[in-house]
């Protein structure tokens, strides 16, 4: 299948194999660490560097749970087929540790030429052998480095691999960081040919994981996308949400209820804890640290309020990526009458909810888009956008400019309100409930600009400093 999107992240890899091969680097060997959560295409994306490269490369993909020594074995014999020119010295070696095996392929790298070393899943190698990370920062130091070569470290596991940087590791200071995220909403509309507010949908039902988009046969609407897919109890629609969490979360666990919990529809720790006890909320010191390692994983965000006072406590939890919380809202219950044939059930059920679903899915999307345009002229001192909420959620304001965000904003430069409906305008409805809510966020001054965001658009003639719709927020990613 034809590879698309990516430009920028195919930049990326381009410029620090630049650096190998122009020798500007203190060493002539550049380590990476790429990382991203599951299915989002860091494997394909690496491969799709390498065969562009130019440069003979290695790819090699540890498996979970394999006996070290065999894991060794089918190292050292994808080093042997590999294109690297001292692939034939290392036919037939045998690491009797990782030390031995790694120095195999210093050997195989080329001494003078620039060349690619892919290490993919490596949480599994750590995992599987406690020696490995020092093995690899030895011979990382004593031979690699020395060497022309861009060493690609690649794991999902985002805990294991950003804790292979920490202060105290053996690979601490040794490589810098790329993360890999799902494709933007301006690859999703190219991808599928729609336009801005149709590609808009297909990003948040997508989450912009490209097996499911290049699913999405280019020009069809959403009603016809789904419906294709959930006649097919293998669509990747339905299945990459499982596969996903199944890599991360145990099932079942407690874990997986919270996350079961957040994405249909729980946003507060006591509503959250309340939802997996089944009326009895389980003890806060259980429910904490699953919140922290599923934030930790990038599972799961949590929003706090942008004012000036911080109000740190007060936070509000959601599904990272879209295209889980589609799954664990609107898939995973129906799965099963999918795979009866009874697909049209579960299309029902998301038109049914489609328009109060996406109202609250874009939110997150909108900030991000409106962050990615900034500076701009008519909202002065913005550099950071999200939301503002009181502990009642009311008022709630979808959208709050502000000059930082930590410890708090010193100045608010714009409060503003999203309206994503099929037809309706922002009107003088709208703009008179976002200037009285907007007057109990501390900081807010008389004079503060407003901001309305809308799919359909927005009545003439209202005080509003900036107005952006569909079109607006794609070209924030196109820029």
């Amino acid at each position: 299948m034809r590879f698309q999107g990516r430009t920028a992240d195919l930049a990326l890899l381009d410029k620090r194999l630049r650096v190998v091969r122009d020798a500007v680097a203190t060493t002539p060997g550049q380590a990476v660490i790429v990382t991203g959560r599951r299915r989002v295409g860091k494997s394909r994306l690496v491969q799709e560097f390498c065969d562009r490269s130019g440069v003979p490369y290695v790819v090699f993909q540890a498996s979970r749970g394999r006996n070290p020594a065999a894991e060794r074995a089918d190292f050292t014999a994808a080093l042997a087929q590999s294109a690297l020119p001292g692939a034939d010295l290392v036919a037939g070696a045998a690491g009797a540790d990782w030390n031995q095996s790694l120095r195999s392929l210093a050997v195989a790298v080329p001494e003078r030429e620039p060349s690619i070393v892919v290490l993919d899943e490596v949480p599994w190698l750590v995992e599987q052998d406690g020696e490995f990370e020092g093995a690899l920062q030895t011979v990382w130091d004593r031979y690699l480095s020395a060497k022309p070569v861009l060493l690609l470290l690649v794991g999902s596991d985002l805990s294991t691999m950003e804790a292979l940087q920490e202060y105290g590791r053996p690979f601490h200071g040794r490589a810098a960081r790329m993360l890999v995220r799902p494709l933007d909403p301006g690859d999703v509309q190219e991808m599928t040919a729609l336009e801005p507010a149709e590609a808009i949908d297909a990003y948040l039902i997508t989450g912009g994981f490209p097996e499911i988009v290049q699913r999405w046969k280019p020009g069809i609407d959403r009603k016809a996308f789904l419906e294709d897919q959930l006649g097919d109890p293998l669509s990747p629609l339905l299945m990459a949400g499982e596969l996903s969490l199944l890599g991360e979360v145990r099932e079942p666990s407690h874990s997986r209820s919270a996350l079961e919990a957040i994405g249909t529809g729980e946003r507060t720790f006591s509503t959250i804890a309340n939802r997996i006890g089944a009326g009895e909320p389980i003890p806060s010191g259980t429910l904490a640290p699953i919140l922290t390692t599923l934030t930790a994983k990038r599972i799961v965000a949590v929003d706090t309020p942008l004012a000036t006072r911080p109000d740190t406590k007060n936070k509000r939890y959601r599904i990272e990526d879209s295209y889980l919380r589609f799954w664990l809202t609107f898939l995973q219950r129906g799965i099963a009458e999918v795979e009866r044939g009874r697909g049209d059930l579960v299309a029902a059920r998301i038109e049914q909810s489609w328009t109060s679903w996406r109202g609250r899915a874009v939110e997150p999307l909108v900030r991000v888009g409106l962050a990615r345009l900034l500076p701009d002229e008519r909202l002065p001192g913005a550099e950071f956008v999200g939301g503002w909420w009181n502990r009642q959620n009311n008022p709630e304001i979808d959208l709050v400019g502000v000059d930082r965000e930590r410890p708090a904003a010193t100045r608010i430069a714009f409060t503003g309100s999203i309206k994503w409906l099929e037809n309706d305008l922002f009107g003088k409805r709208e703009l008179e409930k976002l200037v009285a809510g907007s007057m109990s966020i501390p900081g807010r001054e008389h004079a503060t600009p407003l901001v309305a965001v809308s799919r359909a658009g927005v009545e003439e003639s209202l005080p509003l400093a900036a107005t952006f719709g569909p079109d607006e927020l794609i070209k924030a990613w196109r820029r």
